[in-house]
């Protein structure tokens, strides 16, 4: 199994893996040694188009090499494209669109399936759908709803994964609450637009009304991931600030600072109103954690609006940061607009953006030195056995920071305290300074699936 893109695609790979192991499949890490291939793919900007079509061909190459006998494409290459990529990839036996993933098991077991399962993208699986974590055990991503109502000029993943489909409070804590019997100490929560949960649900639940429920679970860090910020309530604010499973970490896309741009991308809500909001989280919740994403080179933005983000980005300092290099996409509303920025030119303001973004990291980091921060531990580090590697709740999985320790023991899934000694632009250095009594560890360590996962830059 090959995942590329977003968390919410590793979800659905789950959800693959889970019906395939009730088939009888089981996995195997060394793709030659694999009868059936499976890579899910990403479709949001040209490069990840790219990606995916780079791996289909590499694991293709396994059906001449290897004991693969069955090669199937899912997720949203085949959504977008899946017309085009049946005649120009016959390797390819079969291609499931974004609403089909679930149903991999019925199309293997048949003796005649057809090529393509592409419908509509309507479906979204519950707690009752098998599901395999391939995260760590500790660890897992929680996707409460599937598909977006937004229409940002810029994206085309409403095209590829549907209008907004919220999961139920009870079946999304049914869920949680498994997770937790399994170890998971720390739930991601994942969806198109998070903060917009539950608008299409009878009585239109809030966001806040899910997490009230979800904190009853017992796990240690409830993390929030692309949290839109035109609808932002106050109960979720007080929510965050006073319950202490919520990690006082959040994920917002911003997207731009100039009024102009804001508007034409149509993201709802004007600079003004995004920097109240940021005050006002900053100021009601002491040391939250900002993750944010910026574009840069959407199509009209002028040096002006540039410097404008430039000074957004200085103003704000936030903690966290990753740059879109604008993408021009077919189907898109920005696909048609005027006024195209040059590659060059969009790849100079990418580079002067991160410039600005890496001396922030570099000096927030440094001010913890000194200090003495609870941290999840991974395991031991890829770059030497001699070091183990874990986060403090301000680093979310794949996307942030390490902290790496080398001094002191301790092991995967356990929560330590550690003194951080040194700083560098994105990872801290720590030592071990207080470790739980081993008979009060709240899980027993297991290795995750060896499914290879290519995050995108978000």
């Amino acid at each position: 199994m090959m995942t590329l893109g977003c968390p919410k695609n590793r979800v659905d790979s789950e959800v693959m893996l889970g019906t395939l192991k009730q088939r009888g499949y089981s996995l195997v890490q060394d793709p030659a040694a694999a009868q059936v291939i499976v890579v899910n793919t990403c479709a949001f900007i040209g490069p990840a188009k790219q990606e995916s079509v780079d791996s289909i061909l590499e694991m293709a190459e396994f059906k001449k090499s290897g004991a693969c006998s069955t090669l199937v494409v899912t997720g949203c290459l085949s959504q977008r494209y899946g017309a085009e990529l049946s005649k120009e990839m016959p390797e390819v036996d079969h291609f499931l669109g974004t609403g089909a993933y679930a149903q991999i098991g019925d199309l293997l077991a048949a003796e005649a399936s057809p090529r393509q399962v592409i419908p509509d993208p309507d479906y979204i699986h519950d707690a009752k759908t098998p599901r395999e974590n391939s995260m760590p055990s500790y660890t897992a991503y929680l996707k409460i709803s599937e598909g977006c109502d937004n229409a940002c000029a810029f994206c085309i993943i409403p095209t590829l994964r549907g209008g907004q489909r919220s999961r139920p409070i009870a079946d999304i804590v049914a869920e949680a609450q498994r997770l937790s019997e399994q170890g998971v100490q720390e739930l991601n929560l994942v969806a198109q637009d998070l903060t917009a949960y539950g608008h299409d649900l009878p009585g239109k639940p809030k966001l806040h009304d899910l997490l009230r429920e979800l904190v009853k679970v017992d796990v240690r860090w409830i993390r929030l991931h692309y949290a839109y910020p035109r609808v932002f309530t106050d109960e979720l604010i007080e929510l965050m600030a006073t319950e202490k499973k919520i990690a006082k970490y959040l994920d917002m896309p911003l997207q731009h600072a100039s009024d102009k741009l804001l508007l034409s991308m149509k993201r709802g809500r004007d600079s003004k109103f995004l920097k109240e909001l940021l005050t006002k989280l900053r100021a009601r919740v002491p040391g939250l954690v900002m993750r944010t994403s910026m574009i840069v080179g959407m199509p009209g933005e002028t040096e002006e609006d540039f410097e404008m983000l430039k000074e957004f980005v200085k103003e704000q300092r936030f903690e966290r940061l990753g740059v879109f290099q604008y993408s021009d996409e077919e189907g898109t509303a920005a696909y048609d607009y005027e006024n195209k920025v040059p590659k060059q030119t969009i790849e100079r303001r990418w580079r002067e953006v991160m410039a600005i973004q890496k001396r922030i990291n570099r000096e927030q980091n440094k001010k913890l030195v000194g200090q003495r921060i609870e941290v999840l531990v991974e395991g031991p580090s890829e770059e030497s056995e001699h070091l183990l590697v874990g986060r403090h709740e301000g680093q979310a999985p794949e996307i942030d920071g390490l902290v790496y320790i080398n001094d002191g023991l301790a092991y995967p899934g356990e929560f330590v305290t550690v003194e951080v000694t040194e700083a560098h632009d994105y990872d801290l250095i720590a030592k071990v300074v207080e470790r739980p009594n081993p008979k009060d560890r709240v899980h027993k360590p297991r290795e995750s699936f060896p499914m290879p996962v290519v995050p995108s830059a978000r």
